[in-house]
């Protein structure tokens, strides 16, 4: 029989935050903090196990009652993750009113990759008013997308003005096919139809990766008796519920950085500072004004796709621990390159499969010279095999051929043609790669000792007695080489924060970091003329990592870098103390002079003059947010209504253009009586 402590002095929350390797959990209360905190491996094939690890280690550590915890809410990387890796299902994108010629806008093109595309006949105008529709192309192309594809995302010309013909299509796919359906009118009010086709591909991508997560989670707090309700964090640090989530996934990109600048607010009480949370796959990198984190009026842009999703001015780079660790190809000396992809490191990997993994190690380190593809295995991510359909012939053939063991590559791949197949099947988050990475780096040097270092440094071994273009080894030994990943991770991250900060000066942070006046004041290159660069604020350094990669950031910075006692959990902290925020957009236009037509929710109303149309669309709002705020989790919400008119005076006469009417509603989650 369990032995409880003494009922918390207030309610118990429990924060969790699903990462690409970690999934991390947190018990706080009001009156007494951090009471207990665990950590456990992500598993992304069966994401619960990770879950019920930390979940299960923060429960033996506080010893408490389960039935005491009264609010779960999580936060979560893999939205975003999926994003830079290019990850995510197989959708059919269906355009309404667009042309082919539209997919060459705002990189829809790019993010569609192999995926389907139907264009039908119809849309509306600004004004709402209807062209033709013509189902008829989709009607017939149903019967064959339903077989490939895991969703579909619906985008119609001026949706947001007039959403029927989007309502059509999402109907009749359920209908046919009862797979998911995203259309574009539920994520966004904005206009501009392929960035918001982008957005709602996105989303269909992504749906069933977040609905197993929430899934997961709501089976295991079921299993342990926490009767409390479960909110996810979203993009812009508000709480919303989990069938809030699961509906809209791509509002949870940035879903855990977001929650990590509420946790690094609460953890330092600082105001202004900039904030770079280094995870497994990715660092994220924000500013903190004034206690509050910056937002990015234009949208979020992940994995180098700008979409409509209002968050925090987040930039995210493909840097953390399990980032991809290889060798610049060209030139004559050996640059080390770190990410954006994210590798399982060969400590894990050891850990988790033992010999499987070293004794090939073993026998590449035996062979008299270096092979291009050692230290280098591929393994099954454990994903539903429903989630494979759609595969050619050679991918089909090579997923067959790889297993829930690790494969080398140089006995897997007979041709560098097959190298690209694989990549293919790792984009589709089917296959992982298993390499070296800085995780490993860690593990070489004594740093870091929660996996298998023998497998670390036979990885590093590898690396080591590769050569360069002048024929030099790369390093002089596996300590050597380790030390280079680690320096060359520490001088990146200072990079990605100057970057986040020209760029949130008004400038290109890019081009401006690779500069090579800035280049030489980051690295104190020699030269007559000395340059330095320095950041006006602190910085912040969150991720469990964080102490070991960001302690030799302050002299590369010009400024110190404060890493919190709790860094390591910030995420999981940030997801229990934010609340439910939600908005809802009602446009009032004048198709035709003395008509006002009233834009909101699914409707279309008219009337025949400005004020009325101005209070019922201020109406709308206000009851819409108010459904929409009690689905997202709260009872309580408070409601403020913003009005912007765009006018003009013609012979002093004062003529209506339009008006936005936006209703803000923000409230704390509702928790377990």
């Amino acid at each position: 029989m369990t032995v409880y402590s003494k009922p918390p002095l207030s309610p118990l929350f429990l924060g969790i935050d699903t990462g690409g390797t970690y999934t991390d959990a947190v018990l706080w209360s009001e009156a007494g903090g951090v009471a207990a905190k665990a950590k456990a491996l992500t598993t992304r094939h069966d994401l619960a196990i990770g879950i019920s690890g930390a979940v299960d280690g923060v429960l033996e550590k506080a010893q408490v009652n389960p039935a005491e915890i009264k609010l779960t809410s999580m936060s979560t990387t893999l939205a975003t993750n999926a994003l830079v890796e290019g990850q995510g299902g197989r959708v059919a994108l269906i355009m309404i009113g667009f042309s082919p010629d539209d997919l060459a806008r705002d990189g829809l093109k790019a993010a569609l990759g192999l995926d389907p595309v139907v264009f039908c006949a119809g849309g509306h105008d600004v004004h709402g008013n209807e062209q033709e529709l013509d189902l008829h192309t989709l009607t017939a192309a149903l019967p064959e997308l339903e077989k490939t594809v895991s969703g579909f995302a619906v985008c119609a010309y001026f949706a947001t003005r007039n959403p029927a013909h989007e309502i059509a299509a999402r109907d009749l796919i359920r209908e046919k096919t009862g797979l998911p359906v995203t259309t574009s009118h539920e994520l966004s009010a904005k206009l501009g139809g392929p960035r918001r086709a982008l957005t709602t591909l996105l989303n269909a991508r992504l749906i069933s990766m977040i609905d197993r997560l929430v899934a997961a989670t709501e089976g295991f707090l079921e299993k342990r008796g926490i009767e409390a309700p479960l909110m996810v964090v979203r993009g812009d640090g508000a709480l919303v519920s989990a069938s809030f989530a699961r509906a809209r996934p791509i509002e949870t990109i940035l879903s855990g950085p977001a929650a990590s600048l509420v946790g690094a607010r609460h953890l330092t009480g600082l105001e202004n500072a900039i904030v770079s949370d280094i995870g497994g796959t990715t660092t994220d990198v924000a500013v903190l004004e004034k206690g509050r984190p910056r937002l990015d009026p234009e949208g979020a842009t992940v994995g180098g796709f700008r979409t409509m999703v209002e968050a925090v001015a987040m930039h995210t780079f493909g840097l953390g621990g399990d980032s991809e660790v290889k060798l610049a190809v060209g030139g004559l000396e050996a640059k080390i390159l770190l990410g954006p992809r994210r590798l399982v490191p060969l400590a894990l990997g050891g850990l988790v499969h033992g010999h499987a993994v070293t004794r090939h190690l073993e026998r590449q380190l035996l062979a008299s010279t270096p092979g291009r593809l050692d230290g280098r295995f591929a393994v099954r991510t454990g994903v539903p095999e429903r989630l494979a359909a759609g595969l050619s012939g050679p991918e089909a053939r090579l997923y067959a051929a790889i297993g829930e063991v690790p494969l080398p590559l140089d006995t897997l791949l007979a041709s560098n043609s097959q190298n690209a197949t694989l990549n293919h099947l790792v984009s589709r988050g089917l296959v992982h790669i298993c390499g070296f990475t800085p995780s490993d780096a860690a593990h070489t040097l004594g740093k870091q000792s929660n996996w298998d270092a023998a497998a670390a440094r036979m990885g590093a071994e590898l690396f080591a007695r590769k050569r360069d273009g002048l024929g030099k080894i790369i390093a002089s030994s596996a300590d050597a080489f380790a030390e280079a990943v680690l320096r060359a991770l520490t001088l990146r991250s200072a990079e990605a924060v100057f970057e986040t900060a020209f760029a949130e000066d008004g400038l290109d942070g890019a081009a401006t970091v690779a500069h090579a006046l800035v280049q030489r004041a980051i690295y104190k290159g020699d030269g007559i003329a000395r340059l330095s660069v320095a950041l006006d604020r602190p910085v912040i350094g969150l991720g469990a990592s964080a102490p070991l990669h960001y302690a030799g950031l302050p002299p590369l910075v010009g400024n110190e870098c404060i890493v919190p006692e709790d860094t390591d959990v910030a995420n999981a902290l940030g997801a229990v103390v934010g609340q439910v925020r939600v908005s809802v957009e009602a446009n009032v236009s004048q198709p035709e002079e003395g008509l006002f037509r009233v834009s909101s929710g699914d409707s279309i109303k008219d009337f025949d003059n400005e004020e009325q149309a101005v209070a019922v669309a201020e109406a709308d709002v206000r009851e819409i947010a108010a459904a929409r705020a009690r689905e997202a989790g709260t009872d309580t919400a408070e409601i403020e209504v913003v009005r912007e008119f765009r006018t003009s005076v013609i012979q002093d006469r004062r003529m209506f253009v339009e008006a936005q009417i936006t209703a803000i509603a923000t409230g704390r989650p509702r928790i377990a009586v």
